[in-house]
């Protein structure tokens, strides 16, 4: 590997896949630390919902990027992009691995791609009038709601299918923060020359996919997930972008007493399984991915998979 740029290791993979376990298991034989790369888990309070990995579970490998921000704070890919850069840095100064681990797309992309990002920083007043904007907003038809994109982003309209309604809502937010037009930011898709990066991902069958997706759902709600998102609503979080998030805006109007939990459960577990169906895509489309798969790979055997692409790397650049 080269020793002018960090060497940077990527897992993603759907939502449910196993990225945390592998994650762990193989920093701990690379004496690596996590960035996660997950956009809900920065905030604080958001802990079942957004499956957030425990002290436990993290075996003592060091995690950045998790516990940062109040549910009221924005965190976009730009934001994310500037974090990580200098965390990169840091942990290999140090003598370890970092290893980014997580399902939000855009985020990887914004770190390991050459994306160049204008500052987005915006007041907490406007963050405020934009998140009201988006609760009204909220209660459109997902046709409707693309259409209103349309009247001011047509590339992005005509980019984004109306069923995708998460992908939509950022287009929209971001235009109502800074007044540009997601589609007019400058973007790339060659791998940065910054890292020598080994991309990694998890797939399997969609029927064991979407298995462990309603499983891992059961198991929130039994952790207290309504609990979760009642402490939320009760702290004065209802508003915020982050409770538009899937596991928590499925979840406000049983807290409200509007639908029952059964109702919120089947519409959150259709929810986790469109949403991880879309991530594949967006891996399988956008991202030059090396596959691994759970299904027919047991954990030491994809750690040892791994291990080969790494000492296959090593070799090309001696």
């Amino acid at each position: 590997m080269s020793e002018q740029k960090p060497f940077l290791i990527v897992i993603v993979g759907p939502t449910a896949s196993g990225k945390t376990e592998l994650s762990v298991e193989l920093a701990k034989k690379l004496n690596g630390e996590i960035i996660s790369g997950d956009s809900m888990q920065v905030y604080k309070g958001m802990d079942i919902g957004t499956a957030k990995i425990t002290e436990e579970e993290m075996q003592g490998v060091p995690h950045h990027l998790i516990d940062i921000l109040n549910p009221d704070e924005t965190f976009t890919a730009f934001d994310f992009q500037q974090r990580v850069k200098p965390l990169i840095h840091e942990i290999t100064k140090k003598g370890k691995t970092p290893i980014i681990a997580g399902g939000t797309g855009l985020y990887i992309q914004s770190v390991i791609y050459n994306y160049e990002f204008e500052s987005e920083v915006v007041s907490d007043e406007r963050e405020k009038e934009v998140a009201e904007q988006m609760k009204i907003l909220s209660t459109y038809s997902n046709e409707a709601l693309h259409q209103y994109l349309g009247t001011f982003d047509p590339v992005s309209m005509s980019n984004i299918h109306p069923n995708n309604r998460q992908r939509v809502e950022r287009a929209i937010s971001y235009y109502l923060k800074t007044k540009k037009i997601l589609s007019n930011r400058k973007k790339s898709h060659q791998l940065t020359e910054n890292y020598d990066t080994l991309l990694l991902g998890i797939e399997m069958s969609r029927d064991t996919l979407y298995h462990r997706i309603n499983k891992r759902v059961d198991i929130m709600l039994s952790q207290g997930l309504v609990d979760e998102v009642q402490q939320l609503i009760e702290l004065g979080y209802e508003s915020c972008q982050s409770m538009q998030a899937i596991g928590y805006k499925e979840l406000v109007p049983v807290v409200h007493d509007e639908i029952e939990i059964d109702q919120a459960t089947a519409l959150l577990k259709q929810h986790s399984r469109n949403y991880a169906k879309r991530q594949l895509t967006w891996f399988k489309n956008k991202l030059n991915v090396h596959w691994l798969d759970r299904e027919r790979m047991s954990l030491p055997e994809m750690l040892d998979d791994i291990l080969t692409q790494i000492n296959k790397r090593r070799n090309e650049h001696v």
